[in-house]
């Protein structure tokens, strides 16, 4: 697809309403915090566009004896999730989904896949209606009956047009400020740039295109290819075995996209969302590091989550189990060797070894 990067500061978003846009954020994780820090900064840069205050929502949880959406807004960070980085004081964490979403025509959405249905239908009676949205989640919903991008499902859910946006973007480098690039699939222009001057900074440059699937499955099918090169980490196999894992991996993800989503370019596997961010992900992500864990301690993964993640959960097991799934309705499973050899080490206790020997 032809790309929408707008990186020339002579063009602006125009826009015939006459009230601003509202900006809600759904979702305060690590990756939530992080996204927050850049909207709020870029909110205020773009005042002609946007209201300043930016409203996130919060699940509510004891932080020291303290309500976190309090602690938050008294010392503008995040302490559980974000520790150490402060963000602008137009952010304002609410423990309401619908006081925070209410009124809003621009939604954010960053938090676990598995809260996308609940959330739509508490928030679907509350937003602006000419609101449009943008999905950060790195998962898809795959049954064995089909696949399910969840920028559609919001899209449907809610009745407005979703974006998505993924790349090589860890949390913590980039609330850091630490140079990255994002990939942004919109199938508007229009919503396409608006979303570009919501994140798009010195340090975080965005490219969008108009090929939101693609986007999305790279988001969610590199965790899978993480956990592979997580083992081979645990079992000291270096350098060269996990180069040809990443390779072997993006090849997969293409096949898959191209096998089922014919839409999805080949151009698309070349942004931040493809091939970089699998690089990042196999190099320093929570999938490979809890899989390098796994490999070396022979704990369970969900033992693992509790020991490593503060409580956060892995994209990579899950959807190598809803890959398998899906490929194996479609008796399918040995045309993808690595996603099949990620699943049968994970869920089937095939030997650690395989993950050379069988891909």
């Amino acid at each position: 697809f032809q790309s929408l990067s707008f990186l020339s500061s002579k063009r602006f978003y125009t826009t015939t309403k006459m009230s601003k846009e509202r900006v809600c954020i759904i979702g305060s994780g690590n990756w939530g915090s992080a996204v927050g820090k850049i909207v709020a900064e870029n909110v205020l840069k773009n005042n002609d566009i946007f209201e300043r205050e930016v409203r996130q929502w919060v699940f509510e949880e004891d932080f020291n004896g303290e309500k976190l959406t309090d602690v938050i807004n008294r010392e503008r960070e995040n302490p559980k999730y974000l520790p150490g980085i402060k963000f602008t004081d137009n952010i304002r964490a609410m423990p309401s989904l619908v006081e925070a979403s209410r009124g809003a025509s621009v939604l954010i959405f960053v938090l676990p896949h598995q809260f996308v249905r609940g959330v739509c239908n508490e928030m679907k009676d509350h937003i602006a209606p000419n609101a449009k949205a943008i999905s950060l989640i790195k998962g898809l919903e795959i049954k064995p009956e089909g696949v399910t991008l969840f920028s559609e499902e919001i899209s449907r859910q809610l009745g407005i047009n979703v974006a998505a946006l993924s790349g090589a973007n860890i949390a913590d480098e980039v609330a850091l400020e630490r140079f990255c690039e994002t990939t942004i699939g919109s199938r508007s222009n229009e919503d396409g740039e608006l979303f570009f001057k919501l994140f798009n900074t010195s340090y975080f440059h965005v490219n969008v295109i108009r090929d939101y699937v693609g986007v999305e499955l790279c988001g969610a099918l590199k965790n899978v290819v993480a956990v592979g090169a997580g083992i081979s980490d645990g079992l000291g196999y270096g350098s060269n075995t996990k180069a040809a894992i990443i390779r072997l991996g993006l090849m997969e993800m293409r096949k898959f996209g191209q096998t089922f989503f014919g839409t999805v370019e080949d151009t698309t596997f070349f942004e931040s969302c493809g091939v970089a961010d699998l690089i990042t992900t196999c190099s320093g992500g929570r999938n490979r590091k809890v899989a390098e864990a796994f490999a070396k301690t022979g704990k369970p993964i969900d033992v693992l989550e509790r020991q490593m993640l503060n409580g956060q959960k892995l994209q990579g097991t899950l959807t190598a189990q809803e890959v398998h799934q899906f490929l194996e309705a479609r008796q399918m499973t040995k045309d993808f060797p690595l996603f099949d050899t990620v699943y049968r080490i994970i869920y089937e206790n095939a030997p650690l070894e395989s993950i050379v020997r069988d891909i």
